[in-house]
């Protein structure tokens, strides 16, 4: 199994939304709160080249993007073999 890392926010809908279908599939994750922990801002900016939403969310060193993004990727199936590696 990948690791999983997703930055959120705690007043965030979508990172609730994305947490709890990543927890539906038994995926355990990496949190990193960016309001809580600010230093981790600049970091999410560089690896999600730029994006400035949360959730933004990395399947191993594969940047998925945000809460629609993951979604999308367990609608079309190719969410599980993502996590598989």
């Amino acid at each position: 199994m990948q690791t999983v890392e997703i930055y959120t926010s705690p007043l965030c809908g979508f990172c609730h939304a994305a947490k709890r279908l990543l927890t539906q599939k038994g995926v355990s994750f990496a949190e990193f709160d960016v309001l809580a922990d600010p230093a981790k801002k600049p970091e999410m900016l560089q690896r999600a080249n730029g994006r400035r939403t949360v959730p933004q969310i990395f399947v191993g060193e594969t940047h998925v993007g945000g809460c629609d993004e993951l979604y999308a990727l367990e609608r079309s199936g190719k969410l599980d073999p993502l996590l598989q590696g």
